[in-house]
């Protein structure tokens, strides 16, 4: 009882038990309040897993998933490449306007920008991928770059005391410093990929993708099916953002230790 009272109380930490108990109680309460919504247009979940067998089997909702998922893993290989080659180049001050400038395009909208992507790369696949990758890049980039910029000037001087040429020292202390924070970058950007999608596939319909089906199901106000496929999404999504957590701690297990002594 005493570890449920610590939950309400500011500034505790709760155990692993108690905190267990108050996610199981929060997601029976949100069953409930949507099985009795005031809202009757809402679809009840019955419908909804009634939908979601529906569009699996007979509207080829596997297949639009998977050609969605390999779009963004083709687009979040391409942002981790660039994204990650900006922000190491910041060391050097020429490249830090050009850093500082992809970072201010997060202020962009992308539908301004199609017409100009469409020109540059064309239509159809490459202009998708090239619109995930601008989207995620500008904030993969400023994310990372203040983590660069965030690095203790002793590290610098305690690489260089070990008698390392400043590139070694841009190696063991940019790059290998800052691994495990750019893993989380990439984890917390990788979900503006699944974001943007149902947009990016709007605009280019060639190849499908579960993008496109959403936008067709909410077209005609189908929202059982509108709700089936969000929920397929925010699956995958949960399920990716588990994946690159697990990878984060099997390669950079002293990332949490860090946390814990805070």
């Amino acid at each position: 009882m005493n570890d449920l009272n610590r939950v309400f109380e500011p500034n505790h930490t709760a155990t692993s038990g108690a905190m267990r108990i108050v996610v199981g109680v929060q997601l029976v309460l949100a069953l409930v309040v949507w099985f009795f919504s005031p809202f009757q247009v809402l679809p009840t979940p019955p419908e909804v897993f009634a939908a979601l067998g529906k569009l699996w089997m007979e509207q080829g909702l596997g297949q639009e998933l998977i050609t969605s998922f390999m779009l963004n893993v083709e687009a979040l290989a391409w942002t981790v490449v660039v994204s990650l080659a900006l922000c190491y180049f910041t060391v050097m001050p020429a490249f830090r306007p050009i850093a500082n400038a992809v970072a201010r395009g997060r202020f962009l909208g992308l539908i301004g920008l199609t017409f100009v992507f469409t020109l540059m790369v064309g239509g159809g696949h490459r202009l998708k991928v090239s619109l995930l990758v601008f989207g995620m890049t500008v904030f993969f980039v400023t994310s990372m770059a203040a983590e660069i910029a965030a690095i203790p000037k002793s590290k610098f001087d305690h690489a260089r005391t070990l008698r390392m040429s400043e590139w070694r020292v841009v190696w063991e202390v940019v790059v290998l410093g800052t691994f495990d924070k750019a893993i989380e970058v990439f984890r917390q950007n990788a979900a503006i990929g699944w974001m943007m999608l149902t947009m990016v596939e709007g605009i280019s319909r060639a190849e499908g993708g579960i993008g496109a089906m959403l936008l067709n199901q909410n077209k005609h106000f189908h929202l059982a099916e509108v709700f089936a496929i969000q929920l397929v999404i925010l699956t995958v999504g949960l399920g990716q953002d588990f994946a690159i957590g697990f990878f984060k701690k099997m390669v950079c297990p002293y990332a949490d230790l860090s946390l814990e002594r805070r």
